[in-house]
């Protein structure tokens, strides 16, 4: 039964995930089925003075709000954009003395456009808000005594002289966002910055190996096809990171997002074989070398958070080097202990402008990667991209070119060609393009050409390692 209808997609009961979108016209990969703007978002709490409330882009220098001083925008041009969200807001602060944290202030902002507009269908959503699924029942005692703690915080923030509205709805709009929020990125789609409500998305199905994937890229949400979907073929996106164990990725989507998954990837237990697999060689390692190296890397892994935490990456770096002299001779390249580890030191590495081995590890890591990822999966896509700059860094120009350039192919598919990244990452093509013609052309001179340029300029230093993964668009915590 068809629910709902718009341009390229209708709203349709999907056996036994309840609602879901599916296609009403062909798409191939790179299309926009539909971008969607939020229909309320906030910045997280720690960064709510380094990234605009409105535009939600990371500067270094921003206005704030004269009135809350909480609040933070590039220019008078966003906080006149965003004073229709933030003029309620503002006032409640005030009174407050001081903002509650991104689940209240975005329930509120949620509230505060219900109190304009209705809670019925606004223009462009194929599901009102107050209709999405909030998995209350759902929730174990900790998740509920938790809800409570927020309804009553809640309700010491929603100034009196706005509409009064039952714990009933309040309880369900924080329910809804604790199962349908979506991460905002920054333009560079690198740190996680803030989240928001984008009703149409919510109504977008799980699936392991999906046919779509979500990039935030201008102030929208976009859901772009990965490959060739056919008319009434559903769309699906994944909640989770791929490069997990099938029996992981299933009891995550249980935890956070309370259904069992189905999909084949999943029941088939696809790919497993290659996420645990061992050296193929002619005496295959021992089944209890391969338990000790294992438990080696999980304990590893563990001191590796707490290094980097405390921000000692020249400790991150030994214990990934003691774990990778354990590992090598016993897990294969797509195995993912050995996986993490790679992933993990080469940032680190060359963080530390120690290029010629993070390059090494970073093409290491790629070769697995490109074994288990989806060929258009966005993470696969900015994965190799940071290790062709790793390689370039590492003076290894024709390895680096062409990573670049198979990491471009990938985030026009993902990202689009407007988005930030990608249009850094055609002008970082085209740049190492032609010093890869000079290289050829005559080695020495480009050499020299090199030295002079990177004296001319500061040497750019790579970005701080993250203490988190790359943001996920999905916003619900483990």
């Amino acid at each position: 039964m068809i629910l709902a209808r718009m341009e390229n997609v209708e709203v349709f009961n999907s056996e036994g995930k309840g609602r879901g979108l599916k296609a009403t016209r062909e798409s191939w990969a790179g299309d926009v089925i539909f971008a969607e703007p939020a229909y309320a978002a906030v910045v997280f709490d720690n960064l709510a003075h380094c990234v605009c409330h409105s535009c939600f882009k990371r500067q270094e220098k921003l206005q704030r709000c004269g009135q809350c001083k909480f609040a933070h925008y590039c220019d008078r041009t966003c906080q006149k954009d965003s004073w229709v969200n933030h003029k309620q807001e503002c006032s409640a602060i005030k009174k407050l003395g001081k903002a509650p944290n991104d689940n209240i202030r975005l329930a509120a902002r949620i509230m505060w456009r219900i109190e304009r507009e209705g809670s019925g269908l606004t223009e462009g959503c194929l599901v009102a808000v107050d209709d999405l699924q909030n998995h209350v029942d759902d929730f174990d005692t900790e998740e509920k005594n938790g809800l409570m703690e927020d309804v009553q915080t809640f309700l010491d923030y929603w100034p009196s002289q706005s509409k009064q509205y039952s714990m009933q709805l309040i309880s369900h709009i924080l329910g809804v966002i604790s199962c349908n929020g979506f991460t905002l990125s920054d333009q560079r789609g690198l740190q996680a910055v803030g989240v928001g409500i984008f009703p149409n998305l919510c109504l977008v199905n799980h699936n392991c190996w999906p046919n779509c994937t979500v990039i935030f890229n201008n102030g929208k949400i976009e859901l772009r096809a990965l490959g060739k979907i056919n008319k009434g073929e559903e769309f699906t996106v994944s909640y989770v990171d791929f490069l997990n164990l099938s029996e992981e990725r299933r009891k995550q989507l249980k935890k956070q997002y309370y259904f069992d998954c189905t999909c084949e990837h999943c029941t088939k237990g696809i790919k497993d074989d290659l996420l645990l697999a061992t050296k193929d060689e002619e005496e295959k390692p021992a089944e209890n070398v391969v338990k000790e190296v294992i438990q080696f890397s999980k304990d590893t892994l563990e001191k590796i958070d707490l290094a980097r935490a405390e921000g000692s990456y020249h400790e991150v770096v030994k214990l990934c080097r003691e774990c990778l002299k354990r590992q090598e001779p016993v897990l294969a390249e797509t195995n993912i202990y050995l996986l993490r580890i790679l992933s993990i030191v080469s940032e680190v590495l060359s963080y530390l402008q120690m290029f010629g081995e993070a390059a090494a590890n970073t093409k290491k890591m790629v070769d697995g990667y490109l074994k288990i990822y989806h060929p258009n999966n966005a993470q696969l896509g900015m994965a190799i991209m940071r290790a062709g700059v790793t390689q370039w860094h590492a003076e290894f120009i024709e390895v680096g070119h062409g990573m670049i350039c198979k990491a471009f192919a990938i985030l026009l598919i993902t990202h689009g060609p407007t988005h930030p990244i990608t249009k850094d990452l055609e002008a970082m093509r085209a740049q190492t393009e032609m010093e890869l013609r000079m290289f050829r052309e005559n080695e020495f001179v480009y050499y020299k050409m090199r030295e002079a340029a990177l004296s001319n300029k500061p040497f750019q230093v790579m970005q701080e390692p993250s203490k988190e993964a790359v943001p996920n668009v999905f916003n619900k915590n483990p």
